[in-house]
């Protein structure tokens, strides 16, 4: 993937190597600390309501509503697996930072629940730790999972004045990168496996690799402005490729999953029903397998790097019941949590910034890939709010 970078280019909040916008950056930058960016998750029945408030805010729903969704949390005790699942990450990081013997602390911050971005960035101000660089759990190219949590950090350095202390900048979308995709091809090897050994033929197994849907509108502006993505954005063919790819590697490892069909679905989608979403949904596919003679289904996570509440609600909960209602087989595979390949695998990118790794070095298992470390301009616009402040990419 080629991006030059314009001449007038501008990257707020950024590290001086950054900061005049290279689509790669090949030279050694000194980063005090790393910063583990959530999304969050109520802890607590009585956090459940004030948490979607924090996730919709801005958007004048009212809490009736939001108690529609948050019957999910109430399922599981108003306790999401999200935060628990990042104090995993975040000790996972440090040993393995100390292992190879790197001394960098990791921060840790949310955008909707405790601990907060702002308290991550403030503790690492208030022990000197200034250029940070921060790695969002989320590997997409899309407003939600990439330009969002890049307008969280300029808005967290403004509102605590310390735009003029701190710089943040981010690890690229690690979409492709083997330590993330690694996990997916052992599940669905798995997966595949045991159908198999079940007895079911290769041509009756099915496999569903499902993503969070995002609206159609978000979807065609992810990514590079002047790249044509095709249908569905950046979003979409980074998931298409990258499952083609695990199918790829599958298929060396297990020869008779060559023959297992495969589809890329979406879940989760909320909004209007007149604002057209990224579809199929994974439940309304997963009722229509029958009919194309599927006796079995496995159902891939790749849109999520751990095991949050739309995994356990959306997948082990609702897509579990529509293949138990439509007499199906199911498996649900696992995400990389903090397996040992995708904990190395975020250090791999931590250190590639550290050194300056020149592109063509960088590990990726697409031909989408490397993804940029410095996001050029317009990328991935939430049409809706228009563009604020962002960091870790050339304004817009």
């Amino acid at each position: 993937m080629e991006a030059s970078s314009p001449s007038s280019a501008h990257v707020p909040f950024a590290s001086e190597p950054a900061r005049s916008g290279p689509s790669y950056v090949e030279v050694p930058v000194a980063y005090d600390g790393i910063l583990l960016a959530g999304f969050g998750g109520p802890e607590g029945q009585d956090d459940v309501i004030p948490f979607l408030r924090n996730v919709t805010r801005g958007r004048g729903i009212p809490d009736e509503r939001l108690e529609e969704v948050a019957h999910h949390y109430r399922h599981f005790g108003g306790v999401s697996p999200i935060n628990a699942q990042n104090r995993a990450l975040k000790s996972a990081l440090e040993a393995e930072l100390s292992r190879r013997g790197i001394d960098l602390p990791v921060y840790w911050g949310n955008r909707n629940w405790a601990p907060y971005l702002a308290d991550a960035v403030t503790a690492a101000a208030e022990r000197g730790d200034t250029p940070l660089l921060a790695f969002a759990t989320s590997a997409y190219s899309s407003f939600s999972s990439c330009r969002q949590y890049r307008e969280d950090f300029a808005r967290v350095l403004e509102e605590t004045g310390l735009d003029d202390a701190v710089t943040i900048d981010k690890i690229r979308p690690f979409y492709d990168h083997p330590g993330f995709v690694d996990a997916f091809v052992a599940g669905v090897r798995d997966a595949v496996a045991g159908f198999l050994a079940d007895g079911v033929s290769a041509g009756a197994v099915q496999v569903l690799f499902s993503t969070h849907s995002v609206p159609i509108d978000d979807a065609l502006r992810s990514g590079p402005r002047d790249v044509d993505w095709g249908p569905g954005g950046a979003y979409a063919a980074q998931h298409e490729a990258v499952a083609a790819w695990v199918m790829d590697r599958v298929a060396e490892i297990l020869p008779a999953a060559s023959d297992v069909p495969w589809e890329l679905v979406y879940q989760s989608r909320s909004g209007p029903a007149s604002q057209p979403w990224l579809e199929p949904d994974v439940c309304d596919v997963i009722e229509e397998l029958p009919a194309r003679g599927r006796a079995a289904v496995a159902v891939v996570p790749l849109g999520f790097v751990s095991d949050h509440m739309e995994v356990l609600w959306d997948l082990d909960t609702e897509a579990k019941e529509a293949a138990e209602d439509a007499g199906l087989a199911f498996a649900r595979t696992p995400t990389p949590g903090v397996s040992e390949a995708f904990v190395s695998g975020i250090v791999d990118l931590i250190e590639e910034r550290i050194n300056g790794t020149p592109a063509e070095d960088r590990p990726h298992v697409t031909t989408l890939g490397p993804a940029f470390d410095i996001c050029r301009p317009g990328c991935c616009e939430n049409i809706r709010a228009g563009f604020k402040p962002a960091a870790a990419g050339i304004a817009p």
